[in-house]
């Protein structure tokens, strides 16, 4: 690959192209959080610049929540009544004040727009595959076919860090294949724990094979070292070449870290883009790294401490699962988090407190794969592929539902089923709440209808709410404290707000279902599951999922304070930034 290869994505027409998408999603997503207010003139719509000159006119249809779907090619800038270009770049600059971006801030956010626009003009050269037949591809072909990232952030696929060669090497949507790097970490400073029944020899012995096991045993001997006091640890490639080779030098050079090289197998990057699906044997576990890469809101870091009490919380949430009839009725399952490993750099920790990037640089852990678990006939597909939209404006969802033959409602209905009664039950019998947004979920498909779900990413992600919860100790880590009027909005926020809205109006802007009878659906199957637990009627009462309307929690405005940490993950609710209401669309039903 030449130099001017390495940005042939980049030429005037994509460029033009994916800053309009974007200044779409901005329009849409800042109007829904209230950032910005679009006048209404005539028939169309106007957002005017900080000083008053410039105005972005553009037509759009208002939905449920407050959703504005915007027609992307109907935005014009003018300023003094004269036409401008769509930048985006120029977009945050206008508006920068109304939007309440720092000085700061501002920059690193231009960045991660700049980053996201080059990522878009990278996938606007692939082959554009309709989603007709997207739906009938194999589960890494869906994850890698993704081209929208996170529905609600605007600034989404920010990973600053990577230059163009990584990216072209290391994001999911390129997929390219990837080999992790190994090193061996001194057990004086490195720590391996496991769930129940895993062992660490044979472990890694399943997971790398029996012949680079000997390799890298052989590399450790041949140094004047002994295997047994090391523990392997695999290691992003980006992590190793910019990363540990030179803030990590000291470890290196003091034996307490010996690079083994690539191990054999090659994997692919998912959508979180710092998990990995091993391609050369699917049903082998997912490995998670750490990725000292700034994106969408954090530092993609994986915290050693953190990694000690990983496979325990797995362990415990799958043993509640196996054990409760209401969530084996609707076939959830998760993936769990098996083993981690972490290496604890005993300097930086003592200049640091535990949320400094420093304390995350290296660290992984192994997560079961969802394949050995299908059935005759089932497929997989990451949840965030319902909302995606191909390049003539069908959407994955409506595709699935032709497949299937199923009226949509129905359809709709055995999603729900799958999905939202697990997350409701968890939370009305178990104070539980997941993250269950698009990436986290991955759905088990037959004949384009969703069979069954499988939520992951459980360790950093779930919390009990109840802080009187008696959890085992190792556990413990995941209760929070989250005020009583709060509670819910875990569910209003994350599931209606930030994932139902854009399926309900996708759904509905194709004809497929209208949003009357998408939200009459969510509001059936809530009931009957009410219906079918009577014992939890006073839960059901206290937290009123029919209330006739809810707190906006707004994503932006936490990216837009703060793009370096968003959340204090130990204090969740207290970062949340609440602007106003949003009316319930099932409180009608």
């Amino acid at each position: 690959m030449t130099l001017a290869d390495t940005v042939a994505h980049l030429t005037p027409e994509r460029w033009e192209n994916a800053n309009r998408l974007l200044i779409r999603k901005a329009l849409a997503e800042f109007a829904h959080e209230r950032l910005i207010t679009p006048e209404e003139e005539g028939e169309s719509y106007v957002v005017r610049s900080d000083d008053g000159l410039t105005r972005y006119r553009f037509t759009a249809v208002r939905r449920a929540l407050d959703h504005w779907q915007v027609a992307p090619e109907s935005i014009t800038r003018t300023r003094d009544g004269s036409e401008l270009p769509l930048a985006a770049l120029d977009f945050f600059i206008e508006l920068k004040g109304s939007l309440g971006i720092g000085d700061e801030i501002l920059p690193v956010y231009l960045e991660e727009i700049s980053s996201t626009l080059s990522g878009t003009c990278y996938k606007l050269t692939k082959p554009q595959i309709p989603v007709a037949e997207l739906v009938r591809s194999g589960f890494q072909a869906v994850e890698t076919g993704m081209t929208e990232g996170h529905p609600c952030f605007v600034a989404n696929n920010g990973r600053l860090g990577f230059g163009i060669h990584e990216y072209l090497s290391y994001a999911p949507e390129t997929a390219s294949p990837v080999r992790l790097v190994w090193l061996a970490a001194h057990r004086s400073r490195a720590a391996f724990t496991a769930g129940v029944g895993i062992e660490y020899e044979s472990f890694v012995r399943d997971e790398l094979g029996e012949e680079t096991v000997e390799r890298f045993a052989r590399q450790l001997t041949d140094r004047g070292l002994d295997p047994a006091d090391y523990l392997l640890i695999p290691v992003h490639p980006w992590q190793w070449w910019n990363k540990l080779t030179v803030t990590f030098a000291a470890e290196v050079a003091r034996g307490y870290l010996v690079c083994l090289g690539e191990g054999d197998d090659e994997y692919l990057a998912q959508q979180s883009i710092r998990t990995f699906f091993n391609r050369s044997h699917p049903e082998k576990h997912y490995v998670k790294t750490a990725l000292s890469v700034l994106n969408m809101g954090f530092m993609r870091g994986l915290s050693a401490a953190y990694m000690e009490a990983t496979p325990a919380i797995n362990d415990w949430l799958a043993q509640l699962i196996d054990n409760d009839p209401v969530l084996k009725s609707t076939g959830l399952s998760i993936i769990r988090e098996r083993a981690a490993v972490g290496y604890r750099h005993l300097e930086y920790e003592q200049a640091t407190d535990r949320y400094s990037p420093y304390r995350k640089m290296l660290a992984a852990l192994w997560r079961e794969s969802p394949v050995p678990s299908l059935q005759e006939g089932e497929s997989l597909a990451t949840m965030a592929s319902l909302l995606h939209v191909d390049h003539e404006g069908a959407s994955f969802a409506a595709a699935l539902v032709e497949q299937s033959g199923l009226p949509a409602v129905d359809w709709l209905r055995s999603y729900l089923r799958a999905y939202f009664t697990p997350l409701l039950h968890s939370f009305y019998a178990y104070d539980l709440v997941f993250m269950p947004h698009g990436e986290n979920v991955i759905l088990v498909l037959k004949d384009g209808v969703v069979r069954r779900a499988v939520y992951k990413d459980i360790a950093e992600e779930i919390a009990v709410m109840d802080p009187d919860a008696v959890l085992p100790p190792e556990v413990r880590r995941i209760a929070v404290e989250v005020p009583e009027d709060m509670k819910l909005l875990s569910v209003f926020t994350d599931v209606f707000d930030c994932f139902f809205r854009f399926l309900a109006a996708n759904l509905a802007a194709e004809g497929v279902l209208e949003e009357d009878d998408f939200w009459r659906t969510v509001a059936e199957v809530t009931r009957e599951y009410q219906e079918s637990a009577p014992e939890l009627a006073e839960k059901f009462a206290r937290y009123d999922v029919f209330a006739p309307e809810f707190a906006l929690s707004c994503l932006n405005r936490l990216q837009l304070r703060n793009n370096r940490q968003m959340v204090d993950l130990a204090d969740p609710s207290g970062a949340l930034q609440l602007v106003g209401t949003l009316e319930n669309p099932v409180a009608g039903f």
